[in-house]
């Protein structure tokens, strides 16, 4: 994959971590999958990508999550950016879910790894990964497949969908919001308050923001253009600022934060669900198996 080569990741990190990986097998899968022709599955024609995702490198690749190099190497480079453990953090998300959802999207999939964890924990809910890169979601294909699990990836934009109002009782965003500008994240935001049905639940996973305000090398190493502004922002205000209700946000280890908001019942809407119930909080005894397997998404 073409990456800058100035960065410290790449001077310095990138030669410790790529003892701890197999390439050899990276590229092999990456040789053995045509990108451009196989990612057509995915592809809309009505799908804009945005500027400020086309034009920025992501960790030291060129053209970012539009380089198929990108797919191939997040799961194997993820693994060492989410101490203390990748799947412990994911985990997290899952745990924070009060709903008991039948229809779900995770925005920003990526390689779609908390939206595998997602269809686990929710076998008979409908699960869609939203990705504006077509990489991603092909590559977000072939892990569904091998788990063996129905998923659906679709190629959009998190901060205008397509999908009709009120159509989710669980949105999820994990690793998004440190990299879409302040304006992108409350875009998104809103448009998660208008795909949830009264009572439905938003889930935010990312990077903590009150360590990243003290790590301002970090752009430096890893190449992130919006991670001060993610930083400094609030995602409890702006949560607030696009509707939510019981707004909390809760440190997973000191690396990372989950934020959790409910889309307010108003009194027609509580009318309405006496007769058709599409939201159920869990009872506090109903908690996920810790002994579900899931291995290491790399």
């Amino acid at each position: 994959m073409a990456v800058k080569q100035d960065t410290l990741w790449e001077r310095f990190l990138s030669p410790v971590v790529r003892l701890l990986i197999d390439e050899e097998e990276l590229r092999r899968y990456s040789e053995s999958v045509d990108w451009e022709k196989d990612s057509d599955r995915f592809r809309r024609d009505d799908v804009i990508i945005p500027e400020y995702y086309s034009s920025q490198n992501f960790h030291g690749i060129e053209r970012g999550y539009l380089n198929p190099g990108a797919a191939v190497s997040y799961d194997a480079i993820t693994q060492y950016a989410l101490p203390p453990n990748e799947t412990w953090i994911r985990q997290a998300l899952i745990d924070g879910i009060k709903v008991k959802p039948r229809r779900i999207l995770d925005l920003g999939c990526g390689t779609g790894s908390t939206t595998l964890m997602l269809k686990q924990a929710f076998g008979n809910a409908e699960v869609i990964g939203l990705d504006l890169s077509p990489y991603m979601l092909l590559r977000s294909f072939h892990k569904s497949q091998s788990a063996g699990l129905n998923i659906e990836w679709q190629q959009g934009n998190a901060e205008n969908t397509s999908f009709a109002d009120a159509t989710f009782d669980l949105v999820t965003a994990s690793l998004l919001f440190h990299e879409t500008p302040s304006t992108a994240t409350q875009a998104i935001l809103h448009e998660c308050f208008r795909l949830l049905v009264p009572g439905g639940q938003v889930l935010i996973l990312d990077g903590n923001q009150k360590t990243l305000r003290q790590l301002e090398w970090l752009n430096n190493i890893f190449e992130e253009p919006y991670i001060d502004e993610y930083a400094n922002s609030s995602t409890d205000a702006i949560m607030g600022a696009a509707g939510f209700a019981a707004v909390r946000t809760e440190d997973v280890w000191f690396t990372s934060q989950l934020t959790s908001g409910i889309k307010p019942i108003s009194v027609e809407d509580a009318s309405t669900q006496s007769n058709v119930k599409r939201y159920v909080p869990t009872s506090p005894d109903n908690t996920l198996d810790n002994n579900l397997s899931f291995p290491s998404p790399a």
